[in-house]
């Protein structure tokens, strides 16, 4: 027969035989049990929610309760190039894909429809429009707002989700890159909120296609490794001496064997504005027209004594500038953006010991149309007037490199015009402040630092990032020295310049492997110019882990 047992579950007769626990024993062992429980409350917590995003140390508040949400660190900055502005720590488990995640558009942010679907695509995620965000999604939304600084955005990763918002597309769009590095560094967006935004507005690469032709399939790649870098200009030099590379039907004369078709172009254009990069053209006159003039001889300048002049053409000839402008009005609709590029570097009949008397043409020209007093340069000034002309009513602006502007002409610039800053090492070389002093904005393309020549001919060498990313800011202009800090807000930004006096010195591949640690170190200081928090091997290590 079983026996009875007590209310507490113990038995009677064991029970009798069974000393009593004192109080004191009793109060330890209830002691022991609790910090075993919490230690077994430790040990378990799942291993990939322990760190907040970057792992450190469980550092709780005082006083507060012993709870799992406090178990976790406070988060560390994502790492990506370039570096984020801001970020506000945060506790919590950071932000992982799952199976459910979706990357949703909010109501009324429908514009962000190609941004959504690239990184849902890259993510191998599903896409969605208007639906409630739930716990694992991506939100994207706009989120307009006064004196919000264009291209920023706010990134917020809290309870296992992401919301990216900014005032713009492309801000928004820049949030996603910010994601999309973070989880390929480590898996995880940390918890808390980046604010982030660029510190100049036109960060970018020339190319030159002129010389050497790339294939649309390399420069599409190109393109997306600027995106993902927050590069948002490309430049592109399609027209020189050795060559004229995009498909033209009012002068297909002029065009040679290797070059893009209009199709091409238009599908690079496109591909560049869904990744929020302007492409700048750049038919670069009055000199650098070779590939033209090897169509139409009669064009070229020539001395005095008949001596032709490589690549110039004679301004004093109406049919030079009717050819120049059916060209640009051909290509204005096949480039949309707002900005194009009107060269008027090097040319060459203004580095004669006395232009006037070399070129009595072109000073008999310049005094018939601007006066007795006029010269060569008040001709060529006005040259890139006038076919700024041809494209203003297409809506653009205008940029010029800095040897086509000279000192003390009749014929005024155009004062809307940019300077883009590349060399102080021309004859009547001025520099860089006397620009500014005039009220002009400048970009950055300091050949000291930012030109990629192939085959480092005229005492050119190849760039390194290092040199970038320790010693240039976007105020060195000119050699190795700043600009005053006075003049900041009028440098606009800088492009890393890839030249081809050299065609065959590299591949294509070859080139954009000499650019990839260039093209990171500028958007780093492009994006933030203060002094990097990583020391230049810890940069490389996270490039080569980034991609």
């Amino acid at each position: 027969m079983s026996q009875s047992r007590s209310a507490d579950g113990a038995d009677g007769a064991r029970g009798d035989r069974t000393p009593r626990m004192s109080r004191g024993a009793l109060v330890a062992r209830v002691a022991v049990a609790v910090v075993a429980a919490l230690a077994l409350t430790v040990l378990v917590w799942p291993e990939d929610d322990t760190h907040g995003g970057h792992g450190g140390r469980v550092d709780p508040k005082p006083g507060a309760s012993s709870s799992p949400a406090q178990i976790y660190p406070i988060s560390s900055p994502p790492r990506t190039i370039p570096s984020v502005r801001q970020h506000e720590p945060a506790r919590g488990p950071g932000f992982r894909p799952v199976a459910g995640t979706r990357v949703v558009v909010a109501t009324g942010s429908e514009t962000l429809a190609d941004e959504a679907e690239l990184l849902a695509q890259e993510l191998d995620k599903e896409y969605v429009q208007g639906a409630a965000p739930r716990a694992g999604d991506i939100e994207l939304a706009l989120s307009p707002k006064a004196k919000a600084t264009p291209e920023s955005y706010t990134l917020t990763a809290r309870e296992r989700t992401v919301r990216i918002t900014g005032p713009d597309e492309a801000g928004v769009f820049y949030g996603t890159r910010t994601l999309k590095q973070a989880l390929r560094d480590g898996g995880v967006m940390p918890e808390g909120v980046v604010e982030d935004w660029p510190d100049r507005p036109q960060r970018g690469l020339n190319l030159d296609i002129a010389r050497k032709p790339f294939t649309a399939g390399w420069i599409e790649s190109r393109l997306r490794e600027m995106a993902d870098l927050k590069l948002n200009q490309l430049g592109l030099h399609f027209s020189d001496d050795q060559g004229f590379r995009i498909e033209s039907t009012a002068h297909p004369e002029v065009v040679s064997r290797d070059h893009l078709s209009k199709r091409e172009v238009e599908r690079i254009v496109a591909l560049a504005r869904r990744l929020h990069i302007e492409v700048v053209p750049e038919i670069d006159s009055p000199g650098h027209l070779g590939a033209v003039i090897k169509a139409h001889p009669a064009l070229g300048l020539r001395s005095a004594s008949g001596r032709t002049v490589p690549g110039a053409v004679d301004i004093a000839n109406p049919d030079a500038a009717r050819i120049v402008d059916d060209l640009l009005r051909e290509y204005a609709d096949l480039f949309p953006g707002a900005y194009w590029h009107l060269g008027g570097d090097e040319y060459l009949a203004l580095t004669a010991k006395d232009p006037e008397a070399t070129y009595p043409g072109l000073a008999a020209a310049a005094r018939a149309k601007y006066g007795a007093e006029a010269g060569i340069a008040d001709l060529a000034t006005g040259w890139l007037n006038d076919r700024a002309a041809v494209l203003r009513p297409y809506g653009k602006k205008f940029k010029a490199w800095n040897d086509g502007y000279f000192k003390g002409t009749s014929v005024a610039p155009d004062p809307a015009r940019e300077v883009e800053y590349w060399t102080g090492k021309e004859l009547g070389a001025r520099a860089p402040e006397e620009y500014l002093a005039e009220g002009r904005r400048t970009v950055n393309l300091n050949d000291e630092y930012l030109y990629y020549v192939l085959g480092e001919p005229n005492a050119f060498k190849y760039p390194t990032g290092r040199r970038i990313y320790q010693e240039w800011t976007p105020l060195v202009l000119r050699g190795t020295g700043p600009v005053p800090a006075r003049y900041s807000d009028q440098v606009l930004g800088a492009r890393f310049a890839v030249w081809c006096d050299r065609a065959d010195a590299q591949t294509q591949d070859q080139v954009a492997r000499g650019i990839r640690m260039p093209l990171r170190a500028l958007a780093q200081k492009l994006w933030d110019p203060r002094t990097p928090a990583l020391e230049w091997e810890d940069f490389k290590e996270l490039a080569d882990k980034l991609g």
